[in-house]
């Protein structure tokens, strides 16, 4: 394991000529707003290593290696290693392949695991005795190093497999379309409104008390950053709700904190039409979605494709009602679906 920055600068000398690595992260979330980054693993096609982030004061020079323009990650399920590694660097990756995304669109099982895909293409049984393992503690056992190891050693003989699948099925344009969101920085700088989004139960939200309910999502927000606290932690989303509906009321200390946070914020805040619920179907809609679901079935099977990779049943009711940015109105999923919807008239 790498531990030192010398020990460091030697290694990425070793890899300097690779552009394609294998990258798995493992990191410490519970009690922090923040990931906090504990280890780097990262493989090649000669060698497999574990970098000791908690050790190593300066990281520059391993960021310099990860986020060249030349070099191409290989990872499964990459938004939280991304995420995790974005926190330190402010990078985000130049090129991506993610194994996961990839394995889905060549039909194998949706959000399959690293362990189930390693499985199944290299019939090799990984340990996973090590999942909730807390990666801050040190030293390391020799087993828990082994264990991070099996993270990235299997990674490209996977990307190998599933690229030649995506070749042959003329599917690899569908994989950069599909990994293009998770290179996007605003991704891991998330919004008051995306944030309003996750909250549950905000969009059965009364209008008139949705504004005041923005406003307590920001602040919520801004004390989890400061304090580097799970926002639930700081107020649970239910309470939240209590908050802005009049249900229950801040403490007088708190409404304080509040009222100087809502002064001082210059920041407009304010929802899409978007957030409000759903309309219930139609029984004409209900016809038009079943008849469109068959379609989409249909799609799925000739090419080799899950329907939900196509169109989740909530995408499907947001492209029925005209919404442009359902994912059946761009890239791949748009070009096949009016093929075979001609086709089918």
């Amino acid at each position: 394991m790498i531990q030192t920055t010398s020990q460091l600068e030697r290694y990425l000398k070793t890899i300097n000529s690779d552009s394609r690595l294998a990258i798995d992260t493992e990191f410490k979330r519970i009690n922090t707003y923040y990931p906090e980054l504990c280890l780097v693993q990262i493989a090649t096609n000669h060698s497999a290593e574990c970098i000791d982030v908690l050790s190593i004061n300066d990281l520059e020079p391993l960021f310099e290696k990860l986020y060249h323009n030349q070099t191409e990650w290989i990872v499964h399920s990459a938004r939280q290693d991304i995420e995790a590694l974005y926190h330190l660097s402010k990078r985000i990756p130049s090129s991506l392949f993610d194994t996961q995304i990839a394995a889905s669109l060549v039909n194998y099982p949706l959000q399959i695991s690293y362990q189930v895909l390693t499985e199944i293409l290299q019939d090799v049984q990984l340990d996973k005795s090590f999942t909730r393992f807390d990666w801050t503690t040190r030293p390391l056992p020799v087993n828990v190093i082994e264990y991070a190891l099996d993270d990235v050693r299997y990674l490209l003989p996977n990307f190998e497999k599933l690229k030649h699948e995506l070749t042959l099925s003329k599917k690899i344009k569908w994989l950069d379309e599909e990994t293009r969101f998770l290179l996007d920085q605003e991704l891991y700088e998330p919004s008051i409104e995306q944030i309003c989004y996750k909250t549950k139960g905000f969009s059965r939200l009364g209008k008139k008390f949705q504004g005041k309910a923005i406003k307590l999502v920001a602040w919520r927000e801004n004390n989890a950053q400061q304090n580097n606290k799970p926002r639930k932690w700081i107020m649970s989303d239910e309470k939240l709700l209590d908050y802005a509906c009049g249900k229950s009321k801040l403490s007088t200390r708190s409404k304080k904190l509040f009222d100087g946070f809502v002064k001082e914020s210059s920041e407009t805040l304010s929802l899409s039409e978007l957030l409000t619920p759903q309309k219930p179907l139609t029984s004409s809609e209900k016809n038009k979605k079943n008849e469109l679901q068959r379609l989409i079935n249909n799609i799925a099977e000739a090419y080799n494709l899950r329907p939900e990779v196509i169109s989740t049943s909530k995408s499907l009711i947001r492209f029925m009602r005209g919404d442009l940015s359902a994912p059946l109105c761009n890239g791949w999923r748009s070009k096949i679906f009016n093929k075979e919807e001609l086709n089918a008239k």
